[in-house]
């Protein structure tokens, strides 16, 4: 049966962990979900992973809802989510609310995810969640930021520490239904996790998180470069390699049928 956010709230009240990952296209959306996922992102990451951008910052609407489709037809069971990338939602709410109703309506995306918890964001959120669209948040490092806080462990101060879990309750009380923590303390994610109510999927900030999330090419060993924290449970990428190699030596061979 279709994973609801309903089902991802009632599984941090029974500590039930979620397991996520990122997707980009049809094939490994299917593999993913055929795996038991129960949430695919389709992140801004892949502007990085997928096509060949050194952040994140390039990719467009139009792009986003491009590969959504493609992993939603991928998708039986999964819990679809897709990001809104950058500046398609910064600049006010009614771009906001343009752009996130355009995923909802062109993609099978049951949630949309925004990142940052400055006061504007969360009247965002609010407005958004009050038409009717599950929003996701994302504190901690936040990649459509990276210019201004690089890729650094973030809330490492007291100061800092105390902001995030501030912000982590204001995106709470604006309506989201669960939270990425990426690259904070495991203690601070801990704390945050036992006071908010929805579910915490943390990316490199430790295991007291509700669930994980993970980019898949790292996941699967197909990225040139990955964060310390992502563990890699595959070298597809010397897998891939060798077969195509043999693949070529046999067709040179005449030896390919």
């Amino acid at each position: 049966m279709p994973i609801t956010i309903a089902q991802l709230q009632k599984w941090k009240q029974q500590q039930k962990p979620i397991a996520a990952l990122t997707a980009s296209d049809y094939a490994i959306a299917q593999l993913l979900d055929k795996a038991g996922v129960d949430m695919i992102l389709v992140g801004d990451s892949m502007a990085m992973v997928a096509l060949g951008y050194k952040n994140t910052l390039p990719i467009t609407l139009d792009h986003m809802i491009h590969h959504a489709q493609a992993v939603g037809r991928g998708i039986s069971n999964a819990l679809l989510v897709v990001d809104l990338p950058f500046l398609s939602y910064q600049v006010s709410i009614e771009e906001a609310m343009r752009s996130a109703g355009r995923i909802f309506k062109e993609t099978d995306a049951k949630g949309i995810k925004l990142e940052g918890g400055y006061p504007e964001m969360v009247e965002t959120i609010r407005k958004l969640v009050q038409a009717g669209m599950p929003v996701m948040g994302h504190l901690g490092l936040t990649p459509q930021s990276v210019h201004r806080m690089g890729y650094r462990v973030q809330g490492g101060t007291p100061a800092a520490a105390e902001e995030i879990l501030f912000q982590a309750k204001a995106l709470v009380e604006a309506g989201i239904f669960a939270l990425i923590l990426e690259n904070i303390p495991s203690e601070l994610a801990a704390q945050i996790t036992g006071l908010i109510s929805v579910p915490t999927i943390g990316i490199g900030a430790g295991t007291a998180c509700d669930g994980q999330i993970l980019v898949t090419h790292d996941v699967l060993g197909l990225s040139d470069w990955q964060p310390p924290f992502a563990r890699k449970y595959a070298d597809l990428q010397s897998t891939i390699t060798n077969a195509i190699q043999q693949y070529c030596q046999d067709v040179r061979n005449g030896s390919d049928r």
